[in-house]
């Protein structure tokens, strides 16, 4: 009877989230939810949020210029996605190991960052508590002042009532002699006890099923960290020498594009999540 009853009530609760237009609840075979989003460096614009909602539960939201931009068009936009049931995944640039010349030029830079970060996330109308992630593109080992970096960037958004995240690889980098080292699991073994939420990318083909967009996403888990909370499936345009095996999924101009959008508008990077609202503060 215990049984029938969980069952009972988990098929309630997600007959309700349809009902309230909230995401659909996909149960993977460990029993967490998997749920779809995507991220655009450009904000898509009004008339395309009605299309990328008919598959994505959640959108990326730039904060900062995303990576080589000189600013962001995302500013002033979370109400009109929230009014389409989007959830957000909130990102903010982080600095290239080049530009932190010392540790102590990687604390300053760290606090500068989560102080301008957590005075846009105010502006944009997040709550408190909100996980902002901290973009990292470089692969593989980080340096001391990157580390140091990272851990003021945690201070200081904890300090300004949010909480902090990172952007970063869970591919395995060769570092010879058998071993082989993840920009994630560098970052885990620096954080001195704080606190860091992880999004991944990992668009190997596998364990990415590519440009794909199930029912039933995968669980993040198998990105390459049991402690990610989003994985980055696909990237736009998709990388050669990672996607081989997936690449029939992709547009033949090898970007991968939503169902419905049949001009093309729209190059995408495509993400799994184990929330509707990766960004949310903790209930």
């Amino acid at each position: 009877m215990r049984r029938s009853r969980v069952m009972v009530f988990s098929l309630t609760v997600c007959a309700l989230a349809v009902l309230l237009v909230l995401p659909t609840c996909s149960h993977t075979e460990s029993g967490q939810s998997s749920f779809l989003g995507f991220d655009l460096n450009d904000y898509p614009g009004d008339d395309g949020l009605p299309v990328l909602r008919r598959t994505f539960v959640f959108s990326g939201y730039w904060l900062s210029p995303p990576p080589g931009e000189q600013e962001t068009n995302w500013l002033g936009t979370r109400s009109k996605l929230q009014a389409q049931g989007f959830g957000f995944a909130v990102l903010f640039n982080g600095r290239e190991s080049r530009e932190l010349k010392s540790v102590p030029d990687g604390v300053r830079k760290g606090e500068s960052d989560a102080s301008d970060a957590a005075v846009l996330a105010r502006h944009e109308g997040f709550p408190p508590g909100t996980i902002i992630f901290l973009d990292i593109e470089e692969g593989g080992r980080l340096t001391q002042a990157y580390h140091e970096y990272v851990n003021a960037w945690i201070d200081g958004l904890a300090n300004a009532n949010f909480r902090a995240g990172a952007y970063c690889s869970s591919m395995p980098v060769d570092e010879g002699e058998g071993h082989t080292i993840t920009t994630v699991k560098d970052l885990q073994d620096h954080l001195g006890g704080r606190k860091l939420a992880f999004w991944i990318f990992n668009d190997a083909c596998p364990p990415s099923p590519g440009c794909v967009f199930p029912k039933a996403p995968p669980p993040v888990a198998q990105g390459g960290s049991v402690d990610a909370t989003i994985w980055q499936t696909v990237q736009s345009p998709r990388r050669k020498q990672f996607t081989a095996r997936c690449a029939a999924t992709y547009n033949p101009d090898g970007n991968c594009y939503v169902p419905g959008d049949s001009a093309h508008k729209w190059f995408l990077d495509v993400d799994v999540a184990s929330s509707a609202n990766p960004s949310a503060p903790s209930q």
